[in-house]
């Protein structure tokens, strides 16, 4: 319940932000007009989530028989979860990594990388996809809309306070006078923007927790968080570099770096969640099991690469 709890002050928070910086800079009539420019702006993308993150990243759909171990694994962790079975895609990607995507449970999806498929084994494949369907049974694509309708109705409110030069939609003067107008327009993006990064924050924690129970033991996540981070180095994902928008959906951040991603991350520290993960572990839990040697069968995922998939 205390993540639940930390992303209700997040909101809450996000919220009274809109709020205050709304009546400051644009009045009752900037405020409603700004709140429904965001919502529909933001509706629209909730309810066309999956073909548009799907699109970006050219992932193609998976059938049962092109590769029957996987799509028995994710229809086996869906079934642990409560969940319909999710469209299953695949990405020709060599960044290890996955993603969910969906307006609800019952039009979800989950797609992942062919890296993650070549360099994990199959209990951490395992790990990765039921972290991806805690996301799902949470509702967190509905959650991280909510956030960003009010963080993209706190932008819009900036611009008209640069629009109306200090003077609100109702026609009064801003109560800060020019120079907090200025501030306000200047911080109140970038808070809510640090809000919402929090709030992504936190529902990775929550779907790291809820992920471990689906697949059974919190080692197989653990394991797979270090080597999704530690594969990522070199591997540059040009769909992700490309649409910066979509990286807060991946399991970890898919961004080289390189253009400052890092001040805003949408993720949490990997030693930090893989601690959490571990002490989630029982006392005296037996080792971890080995790694499922990879089958000598060619990748279906084309360059004559070996998984254990085919």
């Amino acid at each position: 319940m205390a993540g639940y709890a930390r992303t209700a002050v997040l909101l809450a928070a996000l919220t009274a932000l809109f709020i205050g910086i709304g009546y400051a800079l644009g009045g009752e009539q900037g405020m409603a007009i700004a709140f429904l420019v965001a919502c529909g702006t933001n509706l629209w993308a909730w309810w066309n989530s999956d073909r548009m993150v799907l699109s970006m990243h050219n992932a193609q759909p998976v059938a049962p028989a092109q590769a029957p171990r996987l799509f028995a694994m994710v229809q086996r962790l869906a079934q642990r979860a409560g969940l319909p079975m999710p469209a299953l895609y695949v990405i020709q990607e060599d960044q290890p990594n996955a993603f969910a995507t969906g307006r609800n449970p019952q039009n979800a999806a989950v797609a992942v990388n062919t890296g993650l498929l070549d360099l994990m084994s199959e209990e951490e494949v395992a790990g990765v996809v039921a972290h991806e369907l805690a996301h799902i049974r949470h509702r967190d694509t509905l959650l991280m809309t909510i956030t960003a309708t009010l963080a993209g109705a706190i932008g819009m409110l900036a611009q008209f306070g640069f629009l109306f030069g200090g003077r609100t939609q109702d026609g009064r003067r801003n109560p800060f006078g020019p120079i907090g107008a200025i501030l306000l327009v200047v911080v109140g993006p970038i808070a809510a923007m640090l809000v919402q990064m929090a709030i992504s924050r936190s529902r990775e924690y929550e779907a790291d927790r809820l992920g471990a129970e689906i697949a059974g033991d919190p080692r197989w996540l653990a394991a797979a968080l270090q080597k999704l981070e530690h594969y990522k180095q070199g591997r540059v994902n040009h769909a992700a570099e490309a649409h910066p928008a979509s990286a807060h959906m991946f399991i970890v951040n898919p961004l080289s770096g390189l253009r400052m991603d890092g001040l805003f991350t949408t993720h949490p520290p990997t030693g930090e969640r893989v601690r959490r993960l571990l002490a989630m572990a029982p006392p005296g839990a037996p080792p971890a099991p080995p790694r499922i040697p990879a089958s000598p069968a060619p990748s279906p995922w084309g360059g004559g690469r070996p998984n254990p998939w085919g």
